[in-house]
């Protein structure tokens, strides 16, 4: 007799689903926040601004709603042809989803006058030109060490800007979490799933484990990081029962002196790097994995489309 496959789970009355674009500055938290969510361990987080260079769909499911998160790189003023990819990533994905979440940090010391700079005046005037939903985060609440001094912040966005809610959090506690899934949540159109219920993201396994392997290298290297650093998986192979992954990827550099940065002597911080990052693979894919990394030189690529279209960043 022929087994069928499981119905899908039928969509109750009232269920909403849809887009939710996170935008803002480079290191104010949206990486971590879509981790927070999602329960699990999908973008990049290093305290390194520009970490997130792609735009990452990950989907939330609740109750009554379907959340597809999409994270994008940290809009900021930048030359290069990598630069540009990344706030053109930012810019189209809040253009194409139904409610804009825009990131800001809250302000720590005592409270003081509220002034936007150029930055984040770019992103304020890219985020009120939609004719959206849109929803001001502000996060890491946690990390105030006077309420107080949240008031001139907050009074001062509701002068220069139309949100539907305003919500003060930490993506790093879970404070007020939930507070501002509910806000997004009421915002996004009735519709059925747009994703199966099971489905975490769209984005393939060996291009999560590309980024945390660029993650691990931002963590070790500190203040000498190279900041023309990407990664190019070369292979990709899967044994099964038991599930076993092998990996061999290139560091990719612009110049020896950076490829000698990201070796270290006698090549201990290249076996750091991968030590640290094949842990970290092996936790998201949830079995044994093999990790060989090599670096590679490649003049310039930041500023060639050819080595960008090649690296994924066109």
């Amino acid at each position: 007799m022929t087994t069928l496959p499981p119905s899908p789970t039928p969509t109750p009355a009232g269920f909403r689903a849809g887009f939710c674009a996170i935008v803002g500055r480079p290191n104010v938290g949206k990486s971590t926040y879509l981790n927070r969510v999602l329960g699990e361990k999908l973008a990049a987080v290093t305290p390194k601004p520009q970490t997130t260079r792609n735009r990452i769909l990950g989907v939330r499911n609740l109750p009554l709603a379907q959340i597809v998160y999409v994270d994008t790189p940290g809009i900021h003023r930048g030359r290069s042809s990598l630069n540009r990819y990344m706030v053109d990533q930012a810019l189209r994905a809040a253009a194409e989803c139904d409610v804009v979440l825009l990131l800001v940090e809250a302000p720590r010391g005592a409270p003081r006058a509220f002034e936007i700079g150029p930055g984040q005046q770019l992103v304020l005037d890219a985020v009120c030109a939609l004719a959206k939903p849109r929803i001001l985060g502000v996060n890491k609440v946690d990390l105030l060490l006077r309420k107080d001094a949240l008031l001139p912040l907050l009074d001062g966005y509701s002068k220069i800007a139309s949100f539907d809610e305003v919500v003060p959090m930490s993506a790093a506690t879970g404070l007020g979490v939930d507070a501002l899934e509910a806000a997004i949540t009421s915002r996004l159109p009735e519709s059925e799933r747009l994703f199966p219920e099971d489905m975490l993201t769209d984005r393939a396994e060996r291009f999560l484990a590309a980024e945390l392997v660029r993650e691990q290298i931002f963590l070790q290297l500190g203040d000498e990081l190279p900041y023309s650093i990407a990664i190019d998986v070369q292979s990709f192979r899967e044994r099964s029962e038991p599930r076993e992954v092998t990996i061999e990827a290139n560091v990719v550099v612009e110049r020896d002196s950076q490829k000698r940065i990201v070796v270290g002597n006698g090549g201990r911080m290249l076996k750091e790097i991968g030590m640290k990052a094949r842990a970290e693979i092996g936790r998201l894919l949830g079995c044994p994995v093999h990790l060989k990394l090599f670096v590679k030189i490649d003049p310039d690529w930041t500023t060639r489309n050819e080595a960008l279209k090649r690296l994924g960043y066109v």
